[in-house]
Parts: structure tokens; C-alpha cells; sequence
């Protein structure tokens, strides 16, 4: 699993951006597949993310996920929930010791936020529709709601698809120039003719700027190319994969 020095200094916060090494999944979800909207078995999932809970010091019924759809709704946790009756979400916060906020991802940006000095903490997910339609905005506005400062937010940025392997459409730059004419620095020419390799890592982080929030930290990975390490949505289109694993990333307030 990744940590990042920031949140590990952070007192009575415990986190990880876990790999897909470590769990008991076979085939393309080999093999700590968190997902149970994958098409791996469902007690394989379960034993995958008791590991990761296990790694972190926590029981299996802390961790909390949410039926991502790229939205910019968050949840305030008060206590955990079985995975199928998750509620459908991008981004949790809480205050409560205990709980362990936990994000799948395959590609897109996940986010684990942690006020460094009010007990307060957040995680989130944010692919370029949820980025764009302010799933960043809305978690921090949640945390302060419960006593944090965005100034005093340590936010990492976890394993995502890097520039160089996301390659968009003529028509994508458009909703985000739309947004910010400075949002232009996150598209480079792509090889192929009005297409473009989009930065999404760094328009999250700008994004979270923008908000007072200083203390950001990204991590030099990218989902896609890194095969053995990772899950990848896109990698598995381009080898024609059926399905794809989804890698856990998960915050808690220990008690």
C-alpha cells in the first residue's frame, strides 16, 4: 500500500492507497480486486477488503463505500453500513473515530482529505465528470461544515490515469474552457488529429487551490501503465479485457 508523509503525520489518522497486490482474486482481478461492482466473486471481494482493513489495524466492519456515480454528492458518515445498502455518492466525510472511508477506483482520481488539527477527515472520487461538477467543492464545504479549515487540509491525491495515457475526444476540452479559460494548461496535443492528453490529476489539484486548500500531494503513478501495481478501466478496453478490478484507497480516525 502508498502513504504519503502529510496524513501520516497527521495525529490519530490512519490511510492507504492500496495496490491490487495482496488479496485472494484470480484472473484479470488478481488479485486484491475491492469492488464488488466487478464481476469477481462476491466472497472474494469481501476477503480482499477484510486484508486491506487488516493491513490498516482495523476491523473488517469499518470500512464504509458508497455507490459511486460521478456526482458531487457527499455523505456525512455517522456509522458504517453493509455494502449493499451504500448510498449513492462520490465523497464521504466524517468525525467520527472509527470509520474508514474507503473510494474504489480504476483510473480515476481518488482523494483522501484530513483536517491536521480539528478530527475531521474526507475521501472522495473524482473523474473528469465529478472533478468538473465540483465533487472537490462539495467535500471540503462538508468537512467545514464539521469544524474544518481548508487551510489547514492535508489532501492527498492517489494512483490515477497521468497525462500521457489519457487521451480524450475534439470535444471534450470545451465544458472545462467553459468553466476557467486557464483550464487550457491541462490539454496537450494528442497524436491523433483534434484529440488531447488530459491532465486530470492536476486540474483536481489546481481545483482544490482554488479552494484554500495548501497542502496537496500527489503521487507519481499512472493506473494505466503500471499493470502490475494497478486496476485500469482504460487498459482493459485497450486489451479487450471484459472486466476490470477496482483498487481501495481508505482514511479512518482511529478511536
Amino acid at each position: 500500500m502508498i502513504t504519503v508523509s502529510a496524513l501520516n503525520d497527521v495525529a490519530r489518522v490512519r490511510h492507504a492507497f492500496f495496490t491490487r497486490g495482496g488479496g485472494v482474486s484470480t484472473g484479470i482481478y488478481a488479485s486484491l480486486n475491492c469492488g464488488y461492482g466487478s464481476a469477481d466473486a462476491a466472497e472474494n471481494v469481501t476477503r480482499n477488503r477484510a486484508r486491506a482493513m487488516e493491513m490498516m489495524e482495523q476491523p473488517a466492519s469499518a470500512l464504509v463505500t458508497v455507490d459511486q456515480r460521478h456526482t458531487a454528492q457527499v455523505v456525512t458518515v455517522r456509522e458504517t453500513w453493509a455494502p449493499g445498502a451504500a448510498p449513492v455518492a462520490d465523497a464521504m466525510v466524517t468525525d467520527v473515530p472509527g470509520i474508514a472511508l474507503g473510494i474504489l477506483t480504476a483510473d480515476c482520481v481518488p482523494l483522501l482529505f484530513a483536517d491536521t488539527e480539528k478530527a475531521v477527515i474526507g475521501a472522495a472520487h473524482a473523474g473528469w465528470k465529478g472533478a468538473l461538477g465540483g465533487v472537490l467543492e462539495a467535500t471540503v464545504a462538508a468537512m467545514a461544515a464539521l469544524g474544518a479549515d481548508p487551510a489547514r487540509l492535508a489532501v492527498a491525491v492517489g494512483p490515477s490515469i497521468s497525462q500521457r495515457s489519457y487521451e480524450v475526444g475534439p470535444e471534450f476540452p470545451r465544458p472545462f474552457l467553459d468553466e476557467d479559460g486557464e483550464n487550457e494548461q491541462f490539454f496537450a496535443p494528442a497524436r491523433r488529429d483534434g484529440h488531447f492528453m488530459f491532465d486530470l490529476p492536476a486540474y483536481v489539484a489546481r481545483k482544490l487551490a482554488r479552494q484554500g486548500v495548501t497542502e496537496v500531494i500527489r503521487t507519481p503513478c499512472d493506473t494505466c501503465r503500471e499493470a502490475d501495481r494497478f486496476f485500469s478501466y482504460r487498459r482493459s478496453v485497450q486489451t479487450g479485457e471484459p472486466d476490470y478490478g477496482r483498487c481501495l484507497s481508505a482514511i479512518v480516525l482511529e478511536r
